[in-house]
């Protein structure tokens, strides 16, 4: 049975894309079935694994408006064992179409239930907003994983994010938890930085990933080549990084997975 972990936060510009692109390919290389889901209208998460686009033409807003079903919209990236069902701008309407539906929060999570035991890990990559489309998120979600950008302002608008999840697990998904909190965008070297960092940790407790998500130009670099980091450069900070921080949620959850002998054989040459 896969475990659904949808990856959120009200706040653009955290790492969320980054950090489902990433950690995703990471459980890939330790051997295990991984699916994303971009559910975002801007299709980050697609173009960031080499998607083109504007030539999908079955989407999440294809499965979401029950146009085709959940095995004709995936498709596999060039990262083995890590496959995707794509986004492109069809998807920004469903906002507006989704609200005259019956049971229009839980369309995503009846879409799933097919491929349910095709997957280890199923991430679903959500817009930063809190929408229709977060709440599908939410509600197909076993849990969720919020990155938090290391700054003052990512403060501001935790209690309304932690409010949203309040909200869904008594309306719309009970047994949904949080998989953890991971600092992102982080410098040891601002005070700022590190007590935000701390503050984080302080609040969230045992739920705060010990990995910590540095500034890395070849993380920025990276998807324009249409690469996780794990095929641009696995052994930069941020590929280092990212490779801990699928080990730690692996830990947590107990699951056992194949170490990565040679990090740098994982590195794709670029055309």
């Amino acid at each position: 049975m896969a475990k659904i972990i949808a990856i959120a936060n009200q706040k653009g510009g955290v790492g969320k894309t980054t950090t489902c692109i990433n950690i995703a390919a990471f459980l890939a290389a330790f051997g295990k079935r991984v699916l994303i889901i971009d559910n975002d209208p801007q299709g980050n998460a697609s173009s960031g694994l080499g998607i083109e686009k504007h030539k999908v033409k079955r989407s999440v807003y294809s499965l979401i408006v029950g146009d085709c079903t959940v095995r004709e919209t995936i498709m596999h990236t060039s990262v083995e064992g890590l496959d995707i069902i794509p986004s492109n701008i069809d998807l920004a309407g469903a906002e507006i179409e989704l609200v005259n539906l019956e049971s229009r929060e839980k369309l995503l999570k009846t879409a799933l239930a097919p491929i349910d035991k095709d997957y280890d890990y199923i991430f679903i990559d959500c817009p930063p907003f809190i929408g229709l489309l977060t709440l599908n998120a939410l509600t197909a979600a076993n849990s969720i994983l919020i990155p938090m950008q290391g700054e003052y302002f990512a403060l501001e608008g935790l209690s309304q994010l932690m409010n949203t999840i309040k909200l869904t697990k008594k309306i719309l998904n009970p047994s949904l938890d949080i998989e953890g909190v991971v600092v992102t965008m982080f410098s040891s070297r601002t005070n700022l930085v590190n007590s935000v960092a701390e503050e984080i940790t302080h609040y969230f407790g045992k739920k705060a990933f010990s990995t910590r998500i540095p500034r890395s130009v070849r993380l920025a670099e990276a998807p324009s080549f249409g690469m996780p980091i794990t095929q641009f450069d696995p052994t930069s900070t941020g590929g280092i990084a990212y490779k801990n921080l699928a080990e730690e949620m692996l830990n947590r959850n107990r699951d056992t997975y194949t170490p990565i002998k040679n990090l740098s054989a994982l590195k794709r040459k670029i055309k």
